[in-house]
Formats: structure tokens, sequence, C-alpha cells
């Protein structure tokens, strides 16, 4: 038995001639039989774990456990307001959604984390990093792509790509006897029939059982919201304040609670989202790698609050910027869901959209209840919107605007042209 290793590894024994890599580390059966390997593999190995906003995780834990795999030592960073102020409030900024469903959740937070592990690499003098990412997802090239973006000379090994590491662990059962013989802590519990991904921006569900696309999951899955059936009889009032498109206050009306830090505004929203069951989807996806998958998800306060921008863009949005704009919001979560995030096409729409956000500010009323958002009204310092230019029954509405109804005739005379034009072409063609 080689488990002496686990237990007697020491900074100290370590010497200059062995190559070193930053690994991602979750603490997981995956990502510490990885460690193990690394080290096996003749590799220093620090550990990496991103602190975006898991649900009561333990990172002391998770730091003790990286050591006694054989890591060098394990660095956790606490990455949630990074990962709030300047990839979440991006994705609002263009009410970001992918196949018109998902949120990006996951991928959103992959250039945040990819991020910090270069910067770590370089810190630690690491020329590798190294993930448990599968050779089937989207993870892979998000971490990868970005890793090579921020720095051309790093290598990455994916364990789960090597045909070597592929060869020893064909299931589960080959992962937990590695555990036994290198005395690896394996979590008690008995595993989910279906893999996690969380941070605080959303919680996604997938493969396992969830991998038939007619099969459905149970109640106790979720970890952010309730059913609309479990969710309070009485109705939540909230205002949302905006800033040039990034929430800066929100307003519980019903109980007087009042959030302006960012990071504090978000976990809020996800609190009083996620009460009144805001946020869950249920669906089949495509995945960059030309695969469909299955994936339930749940983002209750990235819901609300894309939900409450979208809602203000209508009253100080001006139309043609809104169409422009809606096709930024569609290049933005294609490239974050393919793992451009740092790509010069994703820096041209990141800054177009922070363009087209220079209005958008305001306060959007707001009612939450079982499952739905409720809107109450909305007001803005910049707002295009004047009733009496859109009044139906004001006698000169509008005198303001040298608006005239009668105008109008001539307007859809000239907007008809191509449409008789058409209609013409398609009769001869036709006959």
């Amino acid at each position: 038995s080689h488990s002496h290793l686990c237990h007697h590894q020491h900074p100290t024994m370590s010497t200059p001639t062995k190559p070193k890599v930053i690994l991602a580390y979750s603490g997981g059966l995956d990502t510490s039989v990885i460690l193990k390997w690394l080290c096996e593999k003749g590799f220093d190995v620090i550990a990496f774990c991103a602190d975006v906003g898991q649900h009561h995780e333990d990172f002391d834990a998770v730091k003790a456990k990286a050591v006694n795999c054989g890591a060098l030592k394990c660095i956790v960073t606490d990455l949630r307001k990074d990962f709030v102020e300047n990839y979440i409030f991006e994705a609002i900024k263009c009410n970001a959604i992918y196949e018109g469903k998902y949120l990006l959740g996951t991928s959103v937070a992959r250039p945040c984390i990819a991020k910090e592990m270069v910067r770590i690499a370089h810190e630690e003098g690491a020329e590798y990093v190294a993930h448990g990412a599968t050779g089937k997802g989207n993870d892979q090239v998000r971490f990868e792509m970005c890793a090579q973006a921020l720095d051309a000379k790093i290598k990455t090994i994916a364990p789960w790509r090597d045909a070597e590491f592929i060869e020893s662990f064909k299931g589960r059962a080959d992962l937990l006897a590695y555990c036994t013989k290198y005395e690896i802590p394996v979590d008690a519990k008995p595993k989910s029939n279906y893999s996690i991904d969380e941070n605080l921006f959303h919680t996604s569900y997938e493969s396992g059982m969830l991998e038939d696309a007619n099969c459905t999951y149970d109640e106790s899955m979720f970890k952010m919201s309730v059913s609309p059936k479990a969710a309070p009889e009485a109705s939540t009032e909230i205002d949302i304040e905006f800033v040039k498109g990034v929430p800066v206050k929100l307003t519980n009306k019903t109980d007087g609670t009042v959030k302006t830090d960012a990071l504090e505004l978000f976990l809020y929203a996800n609190e009083i989202a996620g009460a009144n069951a805001i946020g869950r989807i249920d669906i089949v996806e495509n995945r960059y790698v030309g695969i469909k998958s299955r994936g339930v998800y749940e983002t209750p306060g990235g819901t609300l609050l894309r939900d409450a921008h979208m809602d203000l863009e209508g009253i100080c949005m001006d139309r043609e910027v809104k169409r422009i704009a809606e096709g930024m919001a569609g290049e933005f979560a294609r490239l974050c869901y393919n793992g451009f995030w740092f790509a010069p096409e994703m820096d041209l729409v990141r800054n177009s959209v922070t363009f087209s956000q220079r209005d958008v500010t305001g306060v959007v009323s707001l009612e939450l209840y079982k499952g739905n958002i409720i809107a109450r009204g909305r007001t803005s310092p910049n707002s295009l919107y004047h009733p009496d230019l859109a009044s139906m029954d004001i006698e000169g509405g509008g005198d303001n605007f040298d608006y005239n109804p009668s105008d109008a005739a001539g307007f859809i005379r000239i907007n008809a042209t191509r449409l008789k034009t058409y209609a013409a072409l398609r009769a001869n063609t036709e006959e």
C-alpha cells in the first residue's frame, strides 16, 4: 500500500524538479482521486477551491481533505463579490438568456474561476492547471479557452480525457476502490442520483436519473427555491432600483428590508424569489460540443433581476437601441455559454451593452406570488414615455412634439409600398 504518502507528504520533501500544477478542486470524489493521481504521476499539486457561493460548503474540511490527499496546500478564494459585480451583473445588463430559457448560471461562473486559477498559477510559478471536467461537456471548453486566453503558455491536464486515467477509472466503483487503496475519505452519504453544480447564481441538476428526458424529479432535490404549492399565501411587494442597468437597491416593502451592497442585494434577491417559488426551469439544451443535454436549473434572484431590468428598459430605452441590444444579448449568451468570455468579440459586446445602458436608471415595483413576478409600476428620470404623446383622448395630444395623427396615412402608404410590390410579384409567379 502507498497510503503512507497520503499522510506524510510535506512541502519540504518536494524537489525543484517536480512540475507544479494548480488543480481546480471541489473536495468531491472525482477531484480527490485526480489530486492523488497527479501526486502519483510526480506533480507537486496545489489545490484551488473557488468560493462562488456554494450552499453550506465547509471550506475548512475541503482544505484538510486536499492536504490529506497529498496537496502541498489548498487555496480557497472568496470570489463571490467579483462574481456578482463583474459577471452576473454583466449578464443582467443585457438580459442574457441561452436558447430562450437558460440564464447561464454555470457558464458565467467559469471565467471568474479560471481567471483566479491562472492568477494563482502565476503567483505559485506553476506551468500547469488541471480540472475534473468530463470530455463530453461544456466546462472543459470554458475552463481551457479562458485559461489559454489569459496565458498562452499555460498547459492543461484534463484527466477525464487522458487515455490511461480513463482506462483506470471506468466508473464509480473504480474511483471508490482507489480511495480505499489510498485511504482517501469518501462522503458517507449515498450519492444522489444526479450531478449538481452550485453557486450563488444558480443550482443545476443533470445526468444520472435526469438523463431520461421524460423522467421527473423529486421536489426534495431543490436547494434554492420552494414549489409554488409550498409558497406563501401572501405576496411580497418589492422595489428594485437600477443605475445604468445595474441593480443598486432592493427594498422589500412588505417587511422593510433594504439591501444596497451588490453581494448582499443579490443574495437577498435569491432569498425572496426562492421563497416565492420563482426561477425553476427543466430543459433540453444544446451543448457547444454538439451533444444535447437535459438540465434542471433554479435561478431565483437572477430570474427576478432580469425580469425587473427588462421592465425598466421598456420605459427608458429607445426602440432601435433595444432591437440592436437584443441581438447583442444573443451574442453575449452564445459567447458566454461556449467559453469565449475573454475574446475580442465579447469585449465588443460587453462594451456595447454597457453603452446601451447609460439611460437605464430608475425603479421597478413588483409583486412576487407563487412563481409569478407581477409588474406593479416603474419610474425613471430618463423616461422616454410621455403620456400626452401616447394618449388617445387628449385633443391635440403631443403638440410639443409636432405629431399630427393625419400624417399616419402617408406613413402607412409608404411602408405598404414594399408589401404591394411583393404581392404583385407573387400574383404573377403563382398564376
